[in-house]
């Protein structure tokens, strides 16, 4: 079929096959686009600043007393639920408040529940935040939580608090241990209590101050330890590994009862 040009030719070009295959291929780009979009449920929502905050949010409330002051400090975190009813379904961080009768760190403390907040609501991976906040240390010192766990500043501990949340949430995950780990604990800790319940044979019964060892039932002088349940003597000094007061000197190594670390290897 002849085409009639009125025009003046400036430029031409030929069309190669290469060049219709790659208009080929962008159109079939284009139409699954299309079709992906007309699915139901194919509209996830993503966490971004531009989501404007709904008229009710759920979260959760954690009380934190530290030898720092003499009231406790309550974090509220508040949860948006993305993408509610549908196999996407996600909770995120929204938001987050520190109230207390103490008003010595006010101000800094509603600036960094600000910026916190604002990072929550960018979206993305706000996991970072964790990392971040558990590296802060006081330069007065720290001190030991509730199961014997060191926190190098009060910063640190909110950045615990954040941690449990996004854990329960679903946000992070703890790293599974592996069976041989598990093994050389459980090896570790039989150890150590038929060590102390050698020694403690060898004390008189009249003896009050019997060498304390570590029990399946903790009693009141051990050192309830956070997660399995396990308790430790109260002589146990700090695992640098994992920040538990769990190690005890055995057969004259160091060794943690609460990760398996050992200065011996």
């Amino acid at each position: 079929m002849a085409v009639k040009i009125d025009k003046k030719i400036k430029g031409y070009s030929v069309v190669s096959q290469e060049d219709r295959a790659r208009e080929a291929k962008a159109d079939a780009v284009a139409r699954d686009a299309a079709d992906a979009a007309a699915k139901p449920g194919a509209n996830v929502i993503q966490m971004h600043e531009k989501i404007e905050r709904p008229e009710t949010l759920i979260g959760s409330t954690y009380k934190l007393k530290t030898p720092l002051f003499e009231h406790a400090l309550y974090v509220t975190i508040n949860d948006i639920v993305l993408n509610a009813g549908s196999e996407h379904e996600q909770r995120r961080p929204f938001e987050i408040f520190i109230n207390s009768k103490n008003m010595d760190h006010f101000q800094w403390i509603v600036a960094l529940t600000r910026i916190m907040s604002a990072v929550f609501r960018k979206g993305g991976d706000v996991t970072f935040l964790v990392d971040e906040m558990k590296a802060v240390f006081d330069p007065k010192g720290g001190y030991f939580k509730a199961g014997g766990v060191y926190m190098p500043s009060l910063v640190a501990e909110l950045g615990s608090i954040v941690e449990d949340h996004l854990k329960a949430i679903g946000l992070l995950h703890d790293p599974e241990m592996s069976a041989e780990q598990r093994a050389l604990i459980a090896e570790k800790r039989a150890a150590y209590a038929a060590l102390d319940s050698k020694k403690n044979s060898e004390v008189s019964a009249g003896d009050l101050f019997a060498e304390p060892k570590i029990r399946d039932t903790p009693r009141s002088e051990d050192v309830e330890v956070t997660g399995d349940g396990a308790s430790f003597p109260p002589s146990a000094t700090m695992c640098h590994k994992c920040s538990t007061k769990a190690v005890v000197i055995m057969d004259g190594c160091a060794t943690c009862l609460n990760c398996g670390y050992s200065k011996c290897g």
